[in-house]
């Protein structure tokens, strides 16, 4: 687990974006069963979380059409993170990655080998064009 003076800070960086912080199985079971569409982003301490994910999570809610945006935090938030990587079987768990709900289904899935290595830019587009499609 990661102390949370290290954590904090990266949260804030989503929540000061729109994204509601999932902390518990609760929050994460009642997110993702709502009517509607519901992204989940499993946020992390690494660096293409830093300089991808979150930049990438943060353009996209900008976008005209948003889904509910919501956060879980791998290392910190262990039963939340868990519960949300339930939903996104068969997908690997992988932190960060991005998974976008329709109506409690999964429809779009954005794994860290998608993540690393890419633009925030072109992630965003990919959530962008999977808000267009799917919302």
């Amino acid at each position: 687990m990661y102390p949370a003076e290290i954590v904090l800070p990266m949260k804030k960086e989503l929540v000061d974006a729109g994204f509601q912080d999932l902390t518990t199985v609760e929050d994460v079971d009642t997110a993702i069963s709502s009517e509607g569409g519901v992204l989940v982003i499993i946020n992390s301490v690494c660096g293409c979380a830093a300089g991808n994910a979150r930049p990438a999570a943060r353009l996209a809610s900008e976008h005209p059409k948003v889904p509910k945006l919501t956060t879980v935090f791998a290392g910190f938030d262990k039963d939340a993170v868990n519960q949300a990587r339930k939903y996104m079987l068969p997908y690997p768990p992988s932190s960060p990655c991005m998974a976008l709900f329709k109506d409690g289904k999964l429809v779009h899935m954005i794994e860290r080998h998608n993540i690393e290595g890419n633009q925030a830019t072109m992630i965003a587009d990919s959530l962008k064009s999977a808000f267009d499609e799917y919302l």
